[in-house]
């Protein structure tokens, strides 16, 4: 079985990539990475991701306003937010949430710019990236409330919320955070999740997994969270891979050929 892999969550408009970007994307295939979902986290953001999946076929793109941006998030930017939702390699909207760990926006403004643009994947039928630190139950009550679908990225929820986002019809996705020592409560969540909901991703270039931790991270590093993740569900690399491959391209309506 080839080993396809999917980076489901990476930010390549980041400036840490500015000295070798092409580069460094032109050689993924080569690197065992047949897709990656370049994620913005405001509308300039956005603009960039989606000119990388225009330069690279196996790039995709989400645009969304990210919480720590809401107080820059203007309702005369919606018609902007649109187009870019509308181009044909823009497969979801994100990443959105809530942040109550940094609070870089206030908390009223994090919930009325999430609650909306939740309302416009609604009304879209755009899958949603959820951003979601320590801020669990407003982000589920919102989520309940919007009936929408999608990932949460970067879980780090309990085993019932996990039940619980799988129930309304979420994924849940995993980062390099579970190759770390203390991820004893990540595979909790892995053994308790259906296979069919489960995701890996690199948020690069943050949480660099183990062993190469403290370093820039890239999607070429998501095999160490493929090969963790196959490890506490007791499956081999290949067929982690082909898993995770698969719902990520079932998330986000790619043709997965």
């Amino acid at each position: 079985m080839e080993a396809l892999i999917f980076d489901s969550h990476a930010h390549y408009d980041d400036a840490r990539f500015d000295p070798d970007r092409d580069a460094l994307l032109s050689s993924m295939p080569q690197r065992g990475v047949s897709r990656i979902l370049c994620v913005a986290a405001d509308l300039d953001s956005a603009d960039k991701c989606l000119a990388l999946a225009e330069r690279y076929p196996f790039v995709y793109a989400a645009a969304g306003v990210h919480p720590h941006e809401a107080k820059s998030f203007a309702p005369d930017q919606s018609d902007r937010l649109r187009a870019q939702l509308a181009h044909p390699k823009c497969v979801a909207l994100g990443e959105i949430g809530l942040d109550y760990a940094l609070d870089l926006s206030p908390r009223d403004l994090q919930r009325a710019v999430f609650s909306y643009q939740l309302r416009l994947a609604k009304v879209l039928d755009k899958p949603v990236i959820i951003h979601d630190r320590e801020a669990h139950a407003d982000t589920l009550a919102l989520l309940k409330d919007a009936g929408c679908r999608g990932v949460v990225h970067c879980y780090s929820g309990s085993v019932e919320m996990a039940r619980e986002l799988v129930g309304m019809g979420f994924y849940l996705s995993f980062t390099g955070v579970i190759t770390f020592a203390n991820a004893r409560k990540s595979h909790e969540v892995l053994r308790a999740v259906p296979r069919d909901r489960l995701m890996i991703e690199t948020d690069a270039p943050y949480l660099t997994p183990v062993p190469h931790r403290g370093k820039r991270n890239d999607s070429s590093y998501v095999r160490y969270t493929c090969e963790t993740m196959a490890q506490v569900l007791g499956l081999s690399f290949e067929q982690t891979a082909h898993l995770t491959y698969e719902n990520a391209c079932r998330c986000f309506s790619i043709d997965p050929q």
